[in-house]
């Protein structure tokens, strides 16, 4: 405890704060990081690079976090302002009438301004002048009042960068998924013309006595069935599309695509660097660091309150009774003062402000801590799931020809009788849904490429 003015000033809270990577993330050598790889390269749809221009210029969210930061901005120019003199200019004019029975009354009666001249009743009062008031900054309140300022400013500017790192993730993986819904709706289409078609045999079979009336039924239903799969796809394409122009900042529109060649979008090789490339590149952790910078700087502007606070005061100009006699040497008034002002009693206030600066430091360092726990989860995730996204596509590629070909071969045994129309069903309604788990696979693999790039801090710069 230090002794001030008879008042007891708390240490600050000893935080131990370090940005050591943990160990188990160590071991990747290679400096070569995909975040730094420009969004348009690592994007090359042209179409949505054109989304996510218009989404940087028009995004609601984007520009409100911009007047943010022009607020931020212009707190750093009030805090600056603090610690600098205060000097206006005044001009007053005014009029006082004294009772005669009142001692100031008293007193003016019985005295002259100059000889054989009274003093006026009521007596004029004019004046002109300059006054300037000046708090010293001994204890860098007001000075680090100001780089708190410009922390928090510099901490909005990553925010935006976040924010922006997040739009074309949230763009990217909306326009992947519209493709994707597009060729699910392709496939269900498609699959209905092969039922429909199978459906036609198994009629000119009813109607040759070959088979029943419950296979018939059974081919319709899967039809009706397949048929139905196509409405919620289409309104799942219509609430993405206008998830995308809600991003873009326009009414609901169609959106432009290249819809055909889904599957073969490659996902190049991914680079996530050293892990300490992520202190710098994740704008999101640069803010939680600075969060905490301006909350060291809060605690000592709180604990500047213990001490004194010392001021100059000053003021020169000219006063006069008459107009005619203001811009006169005889006219000239100034004054020059200090001050000296130390809390004493009822100092609850003052500690309350200081202990809750305390606890909001602790609190940005945890902040922090988890931030930077976040990003490193977030990426070892994401490369993990580009790994098995991978594989898996492969896997289910191989089932989906499979199954293409068991088509063939079941309807060709049905034909000949020696496969019941369930075998034909049951192959139809496998290769429908391993085509379309192939789409979800391939889907999830490109949300793995675009989170990966969000994980790893890139887009915003």
């Amino acid at each position: 405890m230090l002794l001030v003015w008879g008042c007891k000033v708390p240490q600050a809270t000893t935080i131990d704060e370090s940005k050591s990577v943990p160990d188990s993330f160590n071991q990747s050598k290679d400096s070569t990081n995909s975040a730094t790889t420009d969004w348009k390269a690592f994007f090359t749809d042209p179409q949505l690079i054109t989304l996510i221009d218009t989404a940087l210029a028009n995004n609601q969210e984007l520009n409100i976090m911009l007047q943010e930061i022009a607020v931020d901005n212009t707190e750093i120019l009030a805090r600056k302002g603090e610690y600098l003199p205060f000097v206006n200019l005044g001009l007053g004019a005014g009029m006082e009438k004294d009772g005669e029975y009142t001692r100031h009354g008293a007193v003016d009666e019985s005295l002259n301004i100059r000889e054989g001249k009274a003093i006026p009743n009521p007596l004029p009062d004019f004046m002109v002048g300059a006054f300037a008031s000046w708090e010293l900054d001994v204890w860098k309140k007001l000075r680090n009042g100001k780089k708190a300022a410009v922390t928090r400013y510099l901490s909005s500017v990553e925010g935006k960068n976040f924010m922006v790192t997040n739009l074309i993730a949230e763009i990217s993986s909306a326009y992947y998924e519209l493709m994707a819904l597009d060729n699910l709706l392709e496939i269900i289409q498609k699959n209905i013309g092969i039922q429909k078609n199978a459906l036609h045999i198994i009629e000119q079979q009813k109607q040759a006595a070959q088979t029943t009336q419950l296979a018939v039924n059974r081919f319709a239903a899967q039809v009706l069935n397949t048929e139905n799969l196509q409405y919620k796809i289409k309104q799942q394409i219509v609430e993405t599309e206008n998830e995308i122009n809600f991003l873009v900042g326009r009414f609901p529109q169609s959106i432009e695509r290249s819809s055909s060649g889904f599957n073969d979008i490659t996902v190049d090789e991914i680079h996530s660097g050293i892990p300490s490339q992520l202190l710098v590149n994740r704008p999101d952790i640069k803010q939680a660091e600075l969060a905490l910078a301006a909350s060291k700087l809060d605690v000592a502007i709180a604990r500047a309150n213990f001490y004194p606070s010392f001021s100059i005061e000053a003021g020169v100009g000219f006063g006069s009774f008459n107009p005619k006699y203001l811009v006169n040497p005889q006219s000239l008034l100034y004054n020059l003062g200090g001050d000296l002002m130390a809390p004493l009693v009822n100092k609850n206030a003052i500690k309350a402000t200081y202990n809750s600066a305390n606890a909001k430091q602790l609190q940005a360092v945890y902040s922090y801590e988890q931030t930077i726990l976040q990003a490193y989860i977030e990426v070892a995730n994401q490369l993990s799931q580009i790994a098995n996204t991978n594989e898996s596509y492969k896997t289910k590629s191989k089932e989906v020809e499979l199954l293409n070909q068991s088509i063939t071969i079941s309807n060709s045994l049905f034909r000949s009788a020696r496969a019941d129309y369930m075998e034909v069903l049951l192959t139809q309604r496998e290769a429908l849904e391993s085509r379309m788990e192939l789409i979800e696979i391939k889907m999830s693999q490109m949300n793995a490429k675009v989170n990966i790039y969000k994980a790893l801090g890139g887009g915003w710069n």
